[in-house]
Formats: structure tokens, C-alpha cells, sequence
């Protein structure tokens, strides 16, 4: 599971009768597809198990279960919407007259670092945030500076973020 609730498939499974991991377990391709169709079946009374209190419980009318986020949905959360993350760094950077970007193998990258980290969308603003913090807080007093481009190996090895500076004349 890895996600809010890491365990709750195992509650799940003994009120169903599924084995999960061991002898007897039902084999299939994926542990991760059986976690998700395990999910599925989530009642009130195995988050009572699980530890969450009734009173609390209680005020949790509806309970949806969310599929896990592939690489190809973490990027479209990075760059579609309006307020992306990337949208919002590039608009902070705006303020300092410097235009921001990301190379399409950066994204790739902070995706399949979220995905890795096991963090999902949650995870993806403290990836561009190792990688920008330092960078955001010299631009303002490096008045030359016009452009910075954001690189896979800035993600995946720490490395600077590329710095375009205006021409002295």
C-alpha cells in the first residue's frame, strides 16, 4: 500500500478471506493489483481496526478509493493546470524578471522520483523544491540573471540549475 493507510490491506483481506503474502497466498502478476481491488472493499469497521476512532470515523460519511497516480498523470499535474507547480515557480521567478524552465527529462524525472519515494502528487513540490530553494534565493540579488533552465541531472544528482545572465554592454 505505502499510501495514508499502509497495513489497512491486510485488515481488509482477513475480513474477506484473501491471503496476502504466504502459504496459501492467491499468486497473481501483481502484489500492487491485488492491494488496489483489496482497497476497494474498504468498510468503517476495518478503519476501526485499523486504529482510527469511532468519533472520527463517524465524520467520514463517504470513503473513496483513489487509484495510485502513474508517471503520465504526476507530469500533467506538474504542467496542466493553470496553478501547476511548475506554472507557480515560473510566476516567482516572473517577479525577478527571470524566465524559468524545465526540460521534458527534468519532469520526466521529478515524476519518477515521486513515484519512487512512493509519495504521489503529494511529493512533488518537495522535489522541485530541493532542487530550487538555493537558486530562489540568489536571483533576487543577481540583477543579470535572465533565465534559468531546469535539467534532468538537476533533479536526479543535485546539480545547479542552468543560469542564463544578460550580456554586460
Amino acid at each position: 500500500c505505502g499510501g495514508a493507510f499502509d497495513g489497512l490491506e491486510k485488515i481488509i483481506a482477513d475480513r474477506v478471506g484473501k491471503k496476502t503474502l504466504g502459504f496459501g497466498a492467491e499468486i497473481e502478476s501483481k502484489h500492487e493489483a491485488d492491494v488496489s481491488e483489496l482497497l476497494k472493499q474498504v468498510t468503517p469497521q476495518d478503519f476501526l481496526k485499523f486504529g482510527l476512532i469511532p468519533e472520527f470515523i463517524g465524520r467520514l460519511p463517504i470513503v473513496a478509493k483513489l487509484e495510485k497516480l502513474d508517471r503520465k498523470a504526476l507530469i500533467k499535474i506538474l504542467t496542466e493546470p493553470k496553478n501547476a507547480l511548475i506554472k507557480q515557480y515560473q510566476s516567482l521567478l516572473k517577479m525577478d524578471n527571470v524566465k524559468l524552465t524545465f526540460d521534458k527529462a527534468a519532469v520526466e524525472a521529478i515524476a519518477d522520483m515521486a513515484l519512487k519515494r512512493n509519495t504521489g502528487a503529494r511529493g512533488l513540490r518537495s522535489i522541485i523544491e530541493e532542487t530550487m530553494t538555493d537558486m530562489m534565493f540568489n536571483i533576487p540579488s543577481e540583477p543579470d540573471v535572465k533565465q534559468c533552465v531546469v535539467h534532468k541531472d538537476c533533479i536526479t544528482s543535485g546539480k545547479e540549475p542552468e543560469i542564463i545572465r544578460e550580456k554586460a554592454s
